[in-house]
C-alpha cells in the first residue's frame, strides 16, 4: 500500500534506471530520490535519513564484483538507524545478491524488474522496518518470565533442524523470534531471507518462492531464482502465512513434502535445503478452521511453536524498552539525554499497548522529537485514551478524528520547535515538504 511518509533511496549508476523507479515510486511514497554516485550517499544522509535505499552494487565503468555495493551496504548498516535496503542485481549476480542478504540487506531484486514485484518488496521491507526488524530491534529484551519462557524456547529448538511456527499479535517480534532463531542454528553462517506471504500476489506466487526460467511467460526476459533457492543452506521466514490464499497454501505444501521446487518454465526440480520458521498473528481459532488454513500445511510448520506474549502481559518490561527506544532516539536525532517523570513511567507502564512493542518504539521515536521539557511527560508520547477509559453514556470519538487530533497537535508542535521554518518542521515530522503542505490544509493551519 502507499505510505505518503516512506522517504526512499534510489542508488545507481545508470541514470535511465534511476529514472525509471523514480517515476513509478514517487506516486505511492511521501519522498523519492535518486542518486547516481556513492560519493553523494554523505549528503543526502544528512538531508534526510531513509526508511528504504535500492542500491546497486556496481559504480565503476568495467566493475563488475560489487564491491563498492558491498561496501555502501556495510556503511548503511553501521548506521545508527539503519535503512532496510534492498539489492538491485542482473541475474548473473544473483550471488552476490546472496552475499548482500548476509550481510543484513532485506531482499533483492532483478533488473529488469517486475513493477508490482518492487513495489511489494518496499511494502514489505517497510513493514518490517516498522515492527520488530533487526535493523532497528535489539534482541529479545526483558526479563520478565513470559519473555524468559520465550528465550528458553528458542535456546531449545534452534539447535534442531525442526521447522517451528511463531503466534503473536502483531507488533510483538515474531520476526525477532525468527531471526534469534537462526543466529543460535548450525545455519547462523548462512543467509536468513525473511518473505511478507501476505504480499506476494498469487499470479507471481511461484516464480518468487520457487524462482522461473527465461520465457516461461511474457514479462520473464531473465532466468531467476526464488526464494528458496536464495536461502539456500539457512532459514526462510515466512511472514504472515496466515493471509495466503488455499490455492498458495497448496503450492507451499508440495514443496515442503517433496522438499524441492520446480522454477516455472523449467523441466526438472531442484533440491531445497532451508529451515522454515513462519509466523502469523491469526488466533489459534482461525488458524485451526480448514477454510482458512489447511490442517496438513499446518501440520508440517507447527513441529514446534512458540507463542509471542503481548506487552501487556509483560508489563515488567515496559520501562527497559522504554529506555532502550528513548537512548535509540536520542542519539539518532541528535536529541540531550533526558529522563522520564515518575507520572510518565507509571502511566506508560499502565497503558493497554494494543500495538505491542511497535507502538511503543513509535511513541518514544515522537517523545524524543516533539518533548520540549527537561523531563519526558506523558504527553510527548502521542497516546490517545483508550476506549476503556470513556464513560459508556459517551461515544468514543471516530478513530479517523482521534488520529487527526493526534497528527493536527503533532504538527502544531513541530512548526512551533521549527520556528515556522517549514522543511525544518518536514524534517521533524519525518515527512516531505511537499507532504506537509498537504496536511497543513488539510488541517487548516
Amino acid at each position: 500500500m502507499a505510505d505518503p511518509a516512506a522517504h526512499i533511496l534510489i542508488l545507481d549508476d545508470d541514470i535511465d534506471v534511476a529514472y525509471a523507479a523514480q517515476l513509478l515510486l514517487r506516486r505511492r511514497f511521501g519522498s523519492v530520490v535518486s542518486l547516481n554516485d556513492p560519493q553523494q550517499l554523505q549528503a543526502a544522509l544528512a538531508e534526510r535519513a531513509p526508511d528504504v535505499v535500492l542500491l546497486d552494487f556496481n559504480f565503476t565503468p568495467g566493475r563488475i564484483d560489487g564491491a563498492e555495493g558491498l561496501a555502501v551496504l556495510d556503511r548503511l548498516r553501521a548506521l545508527p538507524q539503519p535503512p532496510a535496503v534492498i539489492a538491485l542485481t542482473a541475474y548473473a549476480d544473483v550471488p552476490l545478491a546472496v552475499e548482500a542478504l548476509k550481510r543484513g540487506a532485506s531482499d533483492f531484486i532483478t533488473k529488469p524488474w517486475d513493477n508490482a514485484r518492487l513495489i511489494a518488496a518496499i511494502d514489505s521491507a517497510l513493514a518490517r522496518r516498522g515492527g520488530a526488524g533487526a535493523a532497528a530491534e535489539s534482541p529479545l529484551m526483558g526479563a520478565s518470565a513470559a519473555i524468559r519462557e520465550v528465550k528458553a524456547m528458542i535456546a531449545s529448538v534452534a539447535p534442531t533442524e525442526a521447522n517451528v511456527m511463531v503466534l503473536g499479535e502483531n507488533g510483538v517480534g515474531k520476526e525477532l523470534v525468527a531471526r534469534a532463531i537462526h543466529l543460535a542454528s548450525r545455519r547462523a553462517a548462512k543467509t536468513f531471507l525473511a518473505v511478507d506471504m501476505g504480499a506476494l500476489p498469487e499470479s507471481t506466487f511461484e516464480s518468487e518462492l520457487f524462482g522461473h526460467r527465461k520465457g516461461s511467460f511474457t514479462d520473464a526476459k531473465e532466468h531467476r531464482a526464488g526464494r528458496f533457492q536464495a536461502a539456500r543452506g539457512g532459514s526462510l521466514f515466512l511472514d504472515e502465512i496466515g493471509n495466503m490464499p488455499l490455492a498458495a497454501q497448496a503450492k507451499l505444501l508440495t514443496a515442503l513434502e517433496r522438499r524441492e521446487v520446480t522454477p516455472l518454465g523449467a523441466d526438472r526440480a531442484e533440491a531445497i535445503d532451508v529451515r522454515i520458521v513462519s509466523a502469523t498473528n491469526l488466533d489459534e481459532v482461525r488458524l485451526f478452521d480448514p477454510s482458512v488454513f489447511r490442517p496438513d500445511l499446518l501440520f508440517r510448520l507447527n513441529t514446534i511453536v512458540i507463542r509471542v506474549p503481548p506487552l501487556r502481559e509483560r508489563r515488567e518490561d515496559i520501562p527497559t524498552l522504554l529506555r532502550h527506544y528513548l537512548d535509540l532516539y536520542q542519539v539518532q536525532y541528535q536529541r540531550p539525554e533526558r529522563v522520564l517523570s515518575g507520572e510518565a513511567i507509571e502511566r506508560l507502564c499502565a497503558w493497554p499497548w494494543p500495538g505491542n512493542v511497535r507502538a511503543l518504539r513509535h511513541a518514544c521515536e515522537r517523545a524524543v522529537i516533539l518533548g520540549a521539557q527537561p523531563e519526558y511527560q506523558f504527553g510527548d508520547f502521542g497516546l490517545a485514551a483508550p476506549a476503556a477509559a470513556v464513560p459508556q453514556e459517551i461515544p468514543a470519538p471516530e478513530p479517523q478524528l482521534v488520529l487527526g487530533a493526534l497528527e493536527r497537535d503533532a504538527i502544531a508542535a513541530a512548526l512551533d520547535k521549527a520556528k515556522g521554518n517549514i522543511s525544518h518542521a518536514a524534517r521533524l515530522l519525518g515527512v516531505s515538504r511537499a507532504a506537509l503542505y498537504r496536511k497543513l490544509g488539510k488541517h487548516g493551519i
